[in-house]
């Protein structure tokens, strides 16, 4: 069959002996590449591309905001002391940065999120994993989840400060509660999607199930757990300065923005807004981004 392969060579009219084409990559008669033609263009985009600098890429859509931002504030489309220039802000942040009452309100709120998530990431990382592996925990998991998690986080608050109290325990325990479910419903969606060829390969291959859930299950399923740690940090944060007022704590950016509400310094507020964006951006960019480039990046699962 081969030989015969070989020996029959399929004609085109208009080539010199017929059209005769070789089985070459770009070797065909009469036929220019398509590569070819278009390689040239494509190369010399991807180099002007390449050649901004990734910082310049990430200034670029605060730069546009920021300006747009000074247009409105300078026309006086409203009250200065409602919606200040970008100096304002910069002044109040620069002064209460000096201060120290910045620092102190960032380093509380930081701590409390970093506690709450970590307790969520635990609880729902293995809480997804076993739905996804046991049909009993689905089965027993997933309809409580389901009915939980569209709730607001801050419907939540006032049963968990009656529950534990003002202060800082409650506080965790809420951002833990709450963020924990796009942990679990994520992480559940990506060991079910893991692909039953891999599976049944690792099995060919004398795969026991401590393998299988190391080598196969974890890793196939870890984007979907990283989409759900993204997910459960925009809920922890959400829930977590909405119930820092209500929660009575003493420091926090949600108490310095509220509490700057009632004086009408709006340049205090948007301030501890735009450390709160800061705080996200460098957890995306230092943590979430590095892991993802580290894991599945590296192994060819995203680009």
């Amino acid at each position: 069959m081969v030989a015969l392969y070989g020996m029959v060579r399929p004609r085109v009219p208009g080539g010199p002996t017929g059209g005769a084409c070789r089985f070459a990559v770009g070797k065909c008669d009469g036929i220019k590449s398509v590569g070819s033609a278009t390689a040239e263009p494509f190369k010399a985009r991807r180099w002007s591309t390449a050649r901004v600098p990734a910082f310049a890429a990430t200034a670029l859509p605060f730069i546009v905001v920021g300006a747009l931002w000074e247009i409105v504030a300078h026309l006086e489309i409203f009250p200065t002391r409602l919606f200040p220039p970008l100096e304002a802000m910069a002044s109040a942040l620069l002064r209460l940065t000096l201060s120290g009452v910045l620092p102190h309100h960032a380093a509380d709120t930081v701590l409390r999120l970093a506690s709450g998530f970590a307790l969520a990431a635990v609880i729902g990382v293995i809480t997804g994993i076993a739905m996804g592996r046991w049909r009993l925990a689905e089965d027993l998991v997933l309809p409580l989840v389901s009915m939980g998690a569209p709730i607001p986080g801050v419907a939540y608050a006032p049963l968990f400060l009656l529950w534990f109290g003002l202060g800082n325990v409650s506080t965790i325990l809420l951002v833990g509660f709450v963020s924990a479910f796009p942990i679990i419903l994520n992480t559940w969606t990506g060991v079910k999607a893991v692909k039953d060829v891999w599976v049944r390969a690792a099995l060919a291959m004398g795969a026991d199930d401590r393998r299988m859930f190391h080598k196969v299950i974890l890793p196939g399923a870890l984007p979907h757990i990283l989409t759900g740690l993204r997910l459960g940090l925009a809920q922890a944060w959400r829930i977590l300065i909405g119930v820092e007022m209500l929660a009575a704590v003493p420091w926090g950016l949600g108490w310095m923005i509220f509490g700057a509400r009632e004086f009408l310094n709006t340049d205090v507020m948007l301030a501890g807004v735009l450390v709160i964006g800061v705080i996200g951006l460098g957890l995306e960019k230092l943590v979430f981004k590095r892991l993802e480039d580290f894991t599945v990046v590296r192994w060819g699962m995203m680009t």
